[in-house]
């Protein structure tokens, strides 16, 4: 069969979604193309608690609307078309704005102009206001591999809540950090459509999606399926800041993990799924240096935790290594962590020391800011680089390797000058952290 270009269609439909025993199914099309077919799967799911039903549906449209933002973009045509219960106001204003900033990214790498083109249709009345639903007191904890959500972890044992660790498709990697939490774990299968890839072979538009965005809708089917009141992410204030500025708009390669997206996503959630079901990061009040300094504490994670990307591609080559030395990612947790941790323990954990290469300058360029921007991946501010650097450049064992050596000479005296690390390791900001956690992260 010919597939039909997705770029030259005229709509985007929301065709159906449905749950079946453990198994949910949101299905999508362009135009009268084929079908797009989602799967997500809930392991050793329990039978859905019946006052649970209206929530739960609520959850699987929210679910439908979010992750179709995975085959939007493939083509971006003018119209959506909505099959299914349509969303209210103020659910289609959240999702405008979602699609819209969400693919800030992906439209500034293809040259397209989203502005006014994402309308999702309305329904003529409002949802009806979300229940209370009497949810169990336990916490859902996404895992990613790294450094941060491992921080998260810690904080919530040390406090004595029960929470289980949660992450969404298959990663050896993030299965061995989550076994070393000694907590329960919970593996969510996601399954996307074979005709996205065959589409991506043909040349439909491709690139970054907001896929925190995607996790955190799927959470929300878990936490109303399984039993928890809570889904604590581990994003930090960094992440809301922009990674550039185009056209008079921010483009933030993390916006789906910024305050904006947390705090009307929670929103949303206490109106129109479950009053009592809440969404949050823990770290939020914390920067990147921050969320280091307190990794840095902690050695058991040291031989399993990786924030390298390339570990977790959906297709193409894994370093042999859990850290690649190349990408950003690992340029920017190497700089972060060398102010807070012994030299020798950075060393074992990276297998070399990448601030004595010189060839992985534009790497570290990038991350200051000097020359180029910062990159489109998960890393924090400049200014947090910057603030890194200059303390490596205070300490013996660091100064004289070639990158803080020529940070020091070079770059500094051309930038504009970083706060003090001790300025950036204090809490502050917008957040919706609990109240049994403030006084660990420093909060009044």
């Amino acid at each position: 069969m010919t597939l039909p270009d997705p770029r030259q269609a005229q709509c985007f439909r929301f065709v159906r979604r449905g749950y079946v025993d453990g198994v949910v199914e949101l299905v999508y099309a362009f135009d009268d193309g084929p079908e797009l077919i989602e799967t997500i799967t809930f392991p050793d799911a329990p039978v859905l608690a019946p006052e649970r039903a209206a929530a739960f549906a609520a959850a699987l449209d929210l679910l439908h609307f979010i992750a179709g933002v995975s085959y939007y973009k493939a083509g971006v045509p003018a119209s959506i078309v909505v099959e299914t219960r349509r969303p209210d106001a103020t659910l289609a204003a959240f999702l405008d704005e979602l699609y819209l900033h969400g693919l800030g990214e992906f439209a500034w790498q293809n040259g397209l102009d989203l502005d006014g083109r994402i309308r999702f249709p309305i329904a003529e009345s409002a949802a009806a206001p979300a229940p209370a639903l009497g949810l169990p007191r336990r916490t859902l904890v996404p895992i990613g591999g790294g450094k941060d959500s491992l921080v998260s972890i810690e904080l919530l044992k040390a406090a004595g809540e029960p929470a289980t660790t949660v992450w969404v498709g298959n990663s050896p990697l993030i299965e061995a950090c989550a076994a070393r939490t000694g907590l329960p774990t919970l593996n969510i299968a996601r399954s996307i459509s074979p005709v996205l890839f065959d589409y991506n072979r043909l040349g439909a538009w491709n690139g970054h999606i907001p896929v925190t965005a995607i996790n955190s809708a799927i959470l929300v089917v878990a936490a109303l399926l399984f039993g928890f009141d809570a889904i604590a992410f581990s994003n930090e204030r960094s992440a809301s800041s922009a990674t550039l500025e185009a056209g008079g708009r921010e483009v933030n390669h993390q916006w789906s993990k910024g305050w904006r997206f947390e705090d009307g996503f929670r929103a949303l959630l206490h109106a129109q799924v479950a009053r009592d079901l809440d969404y949050c990061s823990l770290l939020r009040p914390w920067s990147e240096l921050a969320v280091a300094a307190r990794f840095a504490r902690e050695t058991r994670y040291d031989d399993v935790f990786s924030s390298c990307n390339r570990n977790f591609r959906i297709l193409g080559p894994k370093p042999a290594d859990r850290w690649c030395g190349q990408c950003p990612k690992c340029h920017f947790v190497f700089l972060a962590l060398a102010p807070f941790m012994p030299k020798p323990r950075l060393l074992a954990i990276f297998g070399r020391n990448l601030l004595d290469d010189e060839a992985l300058a534009p790497g570290f360029d990038a991350l200051v800011e000097y020359r180029d921007h910062k990159p489109f991946e998960c890393v924090g501010e400049g200014q947090e680089s910057r603030a890194a650097f200059g303390a490596l450049a205070r300490l013996a064992e660091w100064r004289e390797d070639v990158l803080v050596e020529r940070y020091a000479r070079e770059i500094a005296p051309q930038l504009a000058e970083a706060p003090t690390l001790d300025a950036l390791l204090e809490a502050q900001g917008p957040h919706h952290v609990p109240s049994a956690l403030r006084a660990v992260l420093g909060l009044a």
